[in-house]
């Protein structure tokens, strides 16, 4: 990358987050570590819309040329949302003869033993539009039934026929033998061009029908959306002058370029949570904090995510849309690497509702951008979370996001009043109640996230990120027996943040399923080579010259005859002879951290390898005290804020972050302001900023 001095003109990177209500941009100054950020409401009919918008607004307003702009990072929900309102495309299935209903069957699992009337996730391709190839692979990849091409190609004509537009491929065993998926996927594309592909030997080469096969028709539910997506988004970028490449982030908190993206749009359904974990570790960091949870709470949804020795942990698996927010198996099962975290229901946008016993709910309904929170005045009339909190005085409405937006506290008002008559509480109590609500959704899913990892949330520090976080996570954490927050500065813009202190990443897997015992050290190291060199190639097209990456090996390791493995972290190659008595080791101490006692089974079992890419010396200081041009002014003064305990309204103070001075002291309740975010600080609380420019709250 050309440098500032080289070129003659500063230069920036620009990272972009579009979440569900709001789209935020940050550009970074390499010269001097600066960070100039933007918030524009999301155009979720086109989201290039709201995000070229915010683009040319913040370069407008830091008077930054398009072709200053080097490097380009993205994060976006849009996939993740399509999957779970079922926008995708309309997508064909072609399988092994006899295994059409994969999808359906799933591992005949019931996720709740008691409910009489369960539902399960709709399957993504409909049963009359999943149709059978005759071929046959064994499982060691030898070919039982050579490909009948006619029967793929008729299966592509009679989805073609129906207006499929994207067709996932997924043969008996093709993990171990491609031969079969490559041919049909080539027939396929020279007789029907304008059919998006996918592959299960490409999308998710591991054991497990029913895994891979969703996993990879999750992959062609969103291809051609992705693929539209990200053609429209780099040639809008262009217009703008930005003529750099665009990078992406994936769902395990790294980087790939939008070409693999492109490909693999279900590696990304995760990365803008990611992007926030990734963020949350760089400032843990920089506060001497090892272990924090995560919290970024946004307009549409909160997410936690557990940063341990400022690493967030990495899970191989996820679900996708479940049926039942908690229950592992009501959702649809996605076989990507990815920043292990929880999704919960809860943003500001949660509507406040009533129900058939005429309780008090809030979500999972959101009001997203469109029509937003009743005190946006775009059209929405139903109570949200957001105006509970201006209602109680905890937001300002003229500061709002950067005072890019006017709220109206009359609206919040006139909203939460319907459900205030009819609960006969008064509406102040209504939206206290409201945000004790919504905060114990979120402190009950956080609970059982830490507690299902074996962990105690009382150990870990709770650093509060998005628009809500700061807002909520006192109230959170107190909920949770935590007794430290952290709130860093440009709180509300932490994701986009993350995209650009993110390293490059690839990860690339393959099935091996044998014996440690029956496999070589020279046939494992040849195995690894191959992943290794597989992930070298995209990292080539990602990084820049000069750029180092080291490659980390592990192992989907089980005793023999159990059921499901451990991802397992292995010695780097090359392998020799000593390397089997190393993998043991690993392995045994692993699962002792895990279930607190190994048996006494000699034989292990290696299920899938793993190579994970990950680029090297990646320090990219934030000089997050400069302000740039920005327009946004504090509130001035005191703040009249709603005291539940008292049921009284009372001056706190209200002060912009800037004003705070290293170890300086503030007592609760107080309010800190920054453009994109507002902290709350409780009664009986002490707040001070430390040397890194996080805001410490330590909660009585």
């Amino acid at each position: 990358m050309t440098s500032p001095l080289q070129s003659g003109k500063e230069s920036y990177s620009l990272g972009i987050d579009i979440g569900g209500t709001f789209t935020d941009v940050v550009l970074y100054s390499h010269h001097d570590a600066r960070v100039f950020s933007h918030k524009e409401l999301t155009t979720p009919e086109e989201p290039t819309t709201g995000a070229i918008s915010g683009i040319r607004t913040l370069l407008e307003r830091e008077q930054v040329q398009g072709n200053q702009v080097t490097r380009v990072v993205h994060a976006t929900t849009l996939f993740t949302n399509a999957l779970i309102e079922r926008r995708g495309v309309r997508t064909g299935l072609i399988a092994t003869e006899g295994f059409r209903d994969t999808l359906e069957m799933r591992r005949e699992f019931k996720y709740d033993l008691y409910d009489l009337f369960i539902e399960m996730p709709p399957t993504l391709v409909p049963r009359e539009s999943r149709l059978e190839a005759r071929e046959r692979m064994l499982a060691d990849g030898s070919v039982d039934t050579p490909l009948d091409e006619v029967s793929v190609l008729a299966a592509g004509q009679a989805l073609v026929n129906q207006g499929i537009e994207s067709v996932a491929i997924t043969f008996l065993h093709s993990y171990a033998n491609p031969a079969h998926e490559r041919r049909a996927r080539d027939l396929l594309k020279q007789r029907f061009p304008q059919l998006y592909v996918s592959i299960s030997c490409e999308v998710s080469p591991q054991i497990r029908e029913y895994e891979r096969t969703s996993t990879t028709a999750a992959n062609a539910y969103v291809l051609p959306i992705a693929d539209r997506y990200l053609e429209r988004l780099e040639a809008q970028l262009k217009d703008l002058g930005i003529g750099c490449a665009l990078l992406m982030m994936l769902s395990n908190g790294g980087l790939t370029h939008v070409g693999e993206a492109r490909r693999f749009p279900v590696q990304l359904l995760e990365s803008g949570p990611a992007a926030g974990a990734i963020a949350a570790a760089y400032f843990s960091k920089r506060s001497s904090i090892g272990d924090v949870l995560a919290f970024d709470m946004g307009g549409t949804t909160a997410k936690l995510a557990i940063v341990e020795d400022n690493q967030p942990l990495l899970a191989h698996s996820f679900e996708a849309a479940r049926e039942k927010r908690f229950a592992a198996g009501s959702g649809i099962p996605i076989n990507i690497a990815t920043v292990e975290l929880i999704e919960i229901g809860a943003g500001g946008g949660s509507i406040a509702n009533l129900d058939g016993m005429n309780l008090l709910k809030v979500g999972p309904k959101s009001a997203s951008s469109r029509p937003g929170p009743a005190c946006y005045q775009r059209g929405g009339t139903l109570p949200t979370v957001t105006d509970a909190n201006l209602l109680l005085g905890r937001l300002d409405a003229e500061t709002f996001a950067g005072g890019t937006m006017k709220l109206s506290t009359q609206a919040a008002r006139d909203a939460l009043g319907s459900v205030a008559a009819a609960l006969a509480t008064g509406t102040e109590n209504t939206a206290d109640g409201v945000l004790s609500i919504v905060n114990e959704n979120m402190a009950a899913a956080a609970r059982v996230h830490v507690a299902e990892r074996g962990f105690d949330a009382s150990r870990f520090a709770l650093l509060v990120t998005g628009g809500g976080g700061p807002l909520h996570g006192c109230d959170v954490a107190r909920r949770l027996g935590i007794r430290r927050v952290v709130c860093p500065p440009g709180a509300g813009v932490a994701s986009a943040l993350g995209l650009l202190i993110a390293p490059a990443r690839v990860d690339r897997s393959t099935t091996l399923a044998r014996s440690l015992a029956s496999v070589t050290p020279e046939s494992l190291e040849a195995t690894f080579a191959k992943l290794e060199a597989d992930a070298a190639e995209v990292m080539r097209v990602t990084l820049v010259d000069g750029v180092s990456y080291r490659c980390e090996r592990s192992a989907d390791i089980r005793f023999a005859g159990q059921g499901f493995e451990l991802v397992t972290r292995l010695p780097d190659g090359p392998f020799d002879a000593g390397t089997p008595a190393l993998i043991r080791e690993a392995f045994a101490a692993a699962y002792g951290r895990v279930f607190g006692q190994v048996p006494p089974v000699q034989d292990i079992e290696l299920m899938n390898l793993r190579v994970a890419a990950i680029e090297e010396g990646v320090e990219r200081p934030l000089n997050l005290s400069a302000s740039g041009r920005e327009t946004w002014a504090p509130g001035a003064g005191n703040r009249h804020m709603w005291q539940a305990g008292a049921e009284a309204w009372r001056n706190v103070p209200s002060l912009p972050r800037e004003s705070l001075r290293q170890g300086e002291k503030l007592q609760g309740p107080a309010i800190v302001e920054d453009a994109s975010s507002t902290l709350v600080i409780p009664a009986n609380a002490t707040a001070w900023r430390d040397a890194a420019g996080n805001l410490i709250v330590d909660l009585a």
